[in-house]
């Protein structure tokens, strides 16, 4: 760093990002709530004090889903909701652009002009962890629009994600929408175990590769719901059922052969793409196998980067996140956080990337290496702090972005007298940057998600040590901001926006324009 950009203001303005501070009613299990908060409670009671979703569709997760810090931190650096795999493809198949998909599109065009058949292979299954039945289905409906003749589905069943045996019913479903539409038969039945491996367990993987590639297979049936009745009268169930074939008059219904087009309906990565790299890589040493050619494979999501597959839904691009903005405003930044958060506040912030802006300096505070952050609920705030407070003195940094983790992974502990300290330790925290905002700065304080304000079923007494759907604050602090209220506590909070609305927030402080791209509102 060389010099000082003009200052804007306010100056400076700092964005602190406390994970885990969820908005509940105060109760035995709420360690905010019972925490002693002066600074807190003195910004709740005099300045703007609001409250935004962080959880389910709000950040782009699935409904009901608990937010979560890889989440958070894109949506507040994005300013917008950055949508997750399963709620993006759901929304495609609702507003219809599913169907136009060029990736989907040109998969079964291809098979049709190699003479070849369309393979469709996944999780068939409802719980939306891996996969989703709709959109194998809607797959089928692309196929059943384009008149394909050859259809093949290769159904792997769930039993993980899903009761044990419910496999059964969910092959029946597919085999009644198979009726309904005239498209498609399924060609070939295994368990997770086998399909789904994700430990270089290749032999598993081998065994489903010959099945579906050369119909190589000691257990053969007629029908996938007598297979499936089979393999339950032997008490083995879906996840764990062998490579099954499919025939007709003693051969296989349908192999995967070159110049086949083959789409793996899957939108998780992990347990996708050993099975891929069988069919793609060209340096592929996990068994002997023969090798295809000219297949469009099709992977729904993006498994890996460099596997050299058509991708259907690619990961969201999030141009010129809060870094950038602030960068192309020609402010000093500096982001800042202990070892356990300090991806957050660099990689997720910027949407994902690598690397850092222009005139942006990144400290890493080590965080303490104990067994149980319950022994030292403090963890790293206070170097942190002291580290804010000393490159401030330095006059250079307009933005300060920094993160204190001490609710989140004290919270996990389950430890409820130690996460009311470490709630404790960051008011005190927070009310040393409030002195460093003065006299014309501002400080806003956010989460990323809940976590420390349901510490256990206040019914059942069982520990949580999960995060939670629960809205968290947004506090606004500056001498612009005052609007008192001496009723005001933080639990009567009401939801006012979402944490894709921080970023707008804070650019609109600083008076630079949103840009288009930002789907967010700011709150000020």
């Amino acid at each position: 760093m060389t010099q000082s950009q003009p200052s804007i203001s306010p100056k400076p303005l700092i964005l602190a990002i406390v994970d885990g501070f969820g908005i509940a009613e105060n109760n035995p299990a709420n360690a905010i709530g019972l925490a002693k908060t002066p600074n807190i409670d003195t910004f709740v009671q005099e300045y703007t004090a609001l409250a935004v979703q962080a959880s389910s569709e709000a950040v782009g997760l699935p409904l009901g889903e608990m937010g979560n810090s890889e989440t958070g931190h894109l949506n507040i650096g994005a300013g917008k909701i950055v949508y997750q795999d399963l709620p993006r493809i759901n929304h495609a198949i609702f507003d219809k652009s599913f169907y136009k998909n060029t990736v989907l599109n040109v998969a079964i065009d291809t098979a049709e002009k190699n003479n070849g058949s369309v393979h469709i292979m996944g999780l068939v299954s409802s719980g939306g962890v891996h996969s989703f039945l709709d959109h194998l289905y809607a797959i089928l409906d692309i196929c059943k629009k384009k008149n394909a003749k050859k259809v093949w589905i290769h159904a792997f069943l769930d039993g993980r994600d899903t009761p044990f045996n419910s496999g059964k019913e969910f092959v029946r479903q597919l085999s009644d929408y198979i009726k309904g539409s005239g498209v498609g038969s399924i060609a070939s039945i295994t368990g997770r175990f086998y399909a789904m491996d994700r430990d270089n367990h290749w032999e598993r993987i081998e065994k489903v590769y010959r099945a579906i590639t050369e119909g190589a297979s000691e257990y053969r049936f007629g029908d996938p719901i007598e297979a499936i009745e089979s393999w339950y009268a032997k008490k083995i169930y879906d996840e764990e059922i062998e490579p099954t074939v499919i025939e007709k008059d003693g051969a296989p219904i349908a192999t995967i052969q070159s110049g086949d087009s083959v789409l793996f309906f899957n939108f998780r990565p992990d347990r996708a793409r050993e099975l891929t790299h069988a069919f793609v890589s060209a340096d592929f040493s996990g068994f002997e196998r023969v090798k295809l050619e000219n297949i469009y494979f099709v992977t729904m999501a993006e498994y890996e980067a460099s596997q050299p597959v058509f991708v259907a839904f690619p990961p969201e691009e999030v141009e010129c996140p809060l870094p950038c903005q602030l960068a192309q405003a020609g402010l000093w930044q500096l982001h800042i956080a202990e070892t356990e958060k300090y991806a957050h506040v660099t990689y997720f912030l910027n949407g994902g990337k690598e690397g850092k802006t222009e005139n942006e300096d990144d400290i890493l505070i080590p965080s303490p290496r104990i067994a149980s952050y319950a022994e030292k609920p403090e963890m790293s705030a206070y170097e942190i702090t002291a580290r804010i407070e000393e490159e401030l003195a330095k006059g250079l940094y307009d933005v300060v972005i920094v993160n204190y983790a001490n609710p989140d992974m004290v919270g996990h502990t389950g430890d409820l007298k130690a996460t009311i300290k470490a709630v404790e330790v960051v008011d005190e925290c927070l009310g040393r940057l409030y002195q460093l905002i003065q006299p014309d700065g501002c400080l806003i304080i956010t989460a990323d998600h809940g976590n420390a304000e349901i510490m256990f079923d206040v019914q059942t007494g069982h520990i949580n040590k999960q995060h939670t759907a629960l809205p968290v604050p947004v506090l606004i602090i500056g001498e612009q901001f005052k609007n008192h209220d001496q009723n005001r506590e933080l639990y009567q909070l009401i939801p006012s926006g979402v944490l894709a609305d921080v970023t707008p927030t804070v650019l609109k402080i600083l008076h630079i324009p949103q840009p288009k791209e930002m789907k967010g509102t700011s709150l000020v």
